[in-house]
């Protein structure tokens, strides 16, 4: 555990609120590091196969690949954002495990790049993702980006994960995911855990920032998660009631856990579409 002495501020002088319940995240994540080259490259499939007509053996290729590409594309994205966090982390212990967390995600890009490669090449980019993305990098404050990246958007994107996984089993993605679905557990409750050190000297000012920060990316959110590309568009229809049940879920889910870090949750505005 870092000491007080060893928890500087970036200026070198005596941090005014130490973190060193984040410092434990940091040996966590070192403990739970992996390396690309350990995945089953060439043992197990890349993907699930098809066999049977070519164009349908082509169809289910092109499902696939649009899954990869809205990963690759996510963490893309996340890499930028570690990299913010890292240089804006006021705590030594947050800037430890923030340089985990960057490594984290460039080598989930790397393992996507790869994975993609073998599958036959990126689909079409969610649109509402890249909107997400000028949103996230361009706010100012320490306190949004945990908020917003930690907090709800890494809770929010480890279903998915799962289910992934569950949908692709004996293959190369099914074991990618699994191992981001820790990687990102991690990053979620290093979140919660420095969201709790950041508010306890936020005023009132920051706070309300952060929850006009949530309402304004909520509706977009909303719109990646029902989003689809046009490999996996036809079943758009037949989902619309499943897909609006699981994103009323995952907003509630991350709005009460904004309320259990003490924000005004209630003043977060968001809509879900009819059926």
């Amino acid at each position: 555990m870092a000491t007080t002495e060893e928890a500087q501020t970036i200026d070198g002088g005596p941090p005014e609120n130490p973190a060193p319940e984040v410092f434990r995240y940091y040996e966590l994540a070192k403990k739970q590091e992996w390396q690309v080259r350990d995945m089953p490259w060439g043992v197990l499939p890349p993907i699930p196969e098809t066999t049977g007509a070519k164009e349908r053996v082509e169809k289910r290729r092109g499902i696939w690949r649009s899954v990869i590409t809205q990963q690759l594309q996510a963490d893309s994205l996340a890499v930028e954002m570690a990299a913010q966090l890292l240089e804006m982390a006021r705590h030594q212990e947050a800037k430890l495990y923030y340089s985990t967390m960057a490594q984290d995600e460039a080598r989930h890009v790397e393992a996507w790049l790869r994975l993609i490669g073998e599958a036959g090449g990126p689909t079409e980019r969610d649109p509402h993702l890249d909107k997400l993305a000028q949103i996230f990098l361009g706010l100012d404050s320490l306190e949004e980006k945990v908020l917003l990246m930690q907090v709800f958007f890494e809770r929010m994107i480890i279903p998915r994960f799962r289910l992934i996984a569950r949908s692709a089993p004996g293959t190369v993605l099914a074991d990618l995911c699994k191992r981001l679905t820790i990687d990102d557990g991690i990053h979620h409750s290093s979140g919660m855990a420095y969201e709790r050190v950041l508010l306890r000297s936020a005023s009132k000012k920051t706070k309300q920032q952060m929850i006009k920060g949530a309402s304004r990316m909520l509706p977009i959110f909303v719109d990646h998660v029902l989003w689809r590309p046009k490999e996996r568009d036809f079943i758009t229809s037949a989902m619309r009631t499943h897909d609006l049940a699981r994103v009323k879920a995952e907003v509630e889910d991350g709005i009460k856990i904004a309320a259990s870090l003490g924000l005004d949750a209630s003043e977060i505005e968001y809509h879900i579409p009819a059926a």
